[in-house]
């Protein structure tokens, strides 16, 4: 193992006690809940025709939803039921009240995950109650057991090798889609996943695969093993399946407990960077939220390192949706992440026209405190704006230099985008304003987004101006002559109850103006290129000491 492997191996090892333990409770909570309500529904629905097919298809028609949609669609649902809670509380306290959940992360994860556990558990138990040998219950009847004896004494022993494999069924179910949490804020395996992915680090995205393929194979077979003592009668195999499905999640939940440097030990040759001499942190924890791509990573970390560096607590919410992370940062679920001025101006502003940089973010950082309470503490010095690019030969032999040259040769050319551009207003904007109709539209991860036009998939992508991987696929990007694409400045954001937060701005206010968009794309190019690829945690280290906010 050479020592970058090992060290990116470290870095997973290190936060495995954390995601492995968080993903061991959503799901075995989940599924646990899931089989609680799951289990009277479907008795019920058993003896009623009624009420078996509308719960039936309630519960199909949920998985019909794609997981992560559901996912994202509870964490508004539940910032309006916290708004209304919180302000009942008030009304009742005659003043000030906290809120008394967060609707980012755990909660949200647990409702959606329920919901996806109780179809198969719903239609195993019903089938199997409905499919007991008539004549068996006849004959408890004529033994004079009651309803509920028949119920607890016949149906259910019969069918319960037809429920149990139901339930793992969900089992592994929910163990997979919990891996897509991390985008509404709650740490999973697919934590290592969504990181892995954004920042080219293939060790990471392993890992994470790795793991929750072993942990559901896991769950199946000791849950399998119960189901084989069910069918056999062999109180032997069951309790085996009990006390393995037992050590399993119990083994899972204690995990956390585990120091991660212990475990990042057994592989790290030598310590990655001597660490960066802080103050004693006290008070409150101030949690720094980033959305899915590498230069958000590398934000967070620097503005987590940079918080604690004078003397405060500092933790990272990563991997948040574009959506999410603003209604997130409003609500106070976390303190400070970095904006983009062209994302609020058009996303939230529902601005339509085009305007010069300077009088965005003053009219933007009116809005935001009048409207949501939220500070913009100022720009930080650079712009990742959405720009066209081109592969530099391909543009040069079709003498393509801007956006206006694409509309005579766009019927011949494939344009790539993130999920998001596409969705977006400025795609629309932009398509139209240029009469933009080209041969082909495919949508990437980002990451393949550049893989793909290096490979020759799509002639154009709608790349990232800070990007380092602009530089390193040699791609051009095309001028847009008639300003349709707006400014995308890069802003500190603070919640409305740290706007004024004194210990955290003065924290935080040597960041601003202090990174050159050629020093941000040094920093993202670090943590994505194919070789010697370097941590979040690195780039964002490398950061500070660029700008002059750290030691050497």
């Amino acid at each position: 193992m050479d020592a970058e492997t090992a060290h990116h191996l470290a870095e997973a090892l290190q936060n495995l006690p954390r995601y492995l333990g968080q993903h061991v409770l959503i799901s075995a909570l989940s599924l646990g809940i899931g089989i609680v309500v799951s289990l009277p529904l479907a008795i019920l629905g058993a003896r009623s025709a009624r009420l078996r097919w509308p719960t039936l298809t309630a519960a199909s028609v949920i998985q019909t939803i794609p997981s992560i949609a559901l996912l994202a669609l509870f964490y508004p649902v539940l910032l309006g039921v916290k708004y209304v809670v919180t302000e009942v509380l008030r009304s009742a306290a005659g003043g000030e009240a906290e809120a008394p959940f967060s609707a980012l992360g755990f909660l949200p994860t647990i409702i959606a995950l329920t919901l996806y556990s109780m179809l198969p558990i719903l239609r195993n138990t019903v089938t199997a109650i409905t499919g007991v040998d008539p004549a068996m219950t006849e004959a408890a009847r004529g033994l004079g057991m009651r309803p509920r004896q028949v119920l607890l004494k016949v149906e259910l022993p019969l069918a319960l090798p037809v429920i149990i494999a139901g339930v793992r069924t969900a089992t592994v179910w929910v163990v997979g889609i919990a891996t897509l949490s991390d985008p509404i804020g709650q740490e999973s395996l697919g934590s290592y996943i969504f990181a892995g992915l954004q920042m080219e680090n293939w060790i990471s995205v392993l890992v994470g695969c790795v793991l929750a393929a072993g942990l559901a194979l896991a769950l199946d077979q000791w849950i399998g093993l119960m189901q084989s003592g069910v069918d056999t009668r062999s109180r032997r195999r069951l309790a085996a399946g009990a006390v393995g499905l037992a050590v399993v999640i119990g083994g899972g939940l204690a995990l956390p407990l585990v120091p991660g440097d212990r475990l990042a030990a057994l592989v790290r040759p030598a310590p990655l960077a001597a660490p960066e001499r802080r103050a004693e942190q006290t008070g409150r924890t101030y949690v720094i939220g980033s959305k899915t791509f590498a230069e958000q990573y590398v934000l967070a970390h620097a503005i987590r390192d940079q918080v604690r560096a004078h003397g405060l607590k500092a933790t990272t919410r990563e991997g948040l949706g574009s959506a999410v992370i603003f209604r997130a940062l409003a609500a106070g679920d976390i303190d400070c992440y970095v904006g983009y001025t062209g994302t609020i101006w058009v996303n939230y502003m529902d601005r339509r026209r085009a305007a010069d940089p300077q009088d965005v973010l003053t009219e933007m950082t009116w809005w935001l405190a009048e409207t949501h309470g939220i500070r913009c503490l100022g720009p930080l010095g650079f712009e990742n704006a959405y720009a066209l690019a081109m592969k530099r030969d391909r543009a040069e032999a079709l003498g393509v230099t801007s956006v206006a040259d694409l509309q005579a040769l766009a019927a011949d050319l494939r344009i790539g985008g993130s999920y998001e551009f596409f969705g977006r207003p400025e795609w629309t904007r932009l398509r139209d304003a240029y009469g933009l109709a080209f041969a082909g539209r495919r949508q990437f991860q980002a990451t393949f987004m550049y893989k793909a036009i290096a490979g020759g998939e799509v002639d154009v992508v709608a790349a990232f101006s800070s990007d380092g991987r602009i530089a390193a696929y040699d791609l051009v990007t095309l001028a847009d002559p008639k300003h349709v694409l707006p400014p995308y400045d890069a802003v500190l954001l603070l919640a409305p109850d740290v706007a004024h937060d004194e210990a955290l701005v003065t924290a935080l206010k040597p960041l601003v103006r202090a990174i050159p968009v050629e020093t941000m794309r040094r920093a993202n190019y670090q943590v994505m290129r194919d070789e010697h690829t370097q941590t979040a945690d690195q780039a964002a280290a490398w950061l500070r000491r660029e700008i002059g906010v750290a030691g050497k």
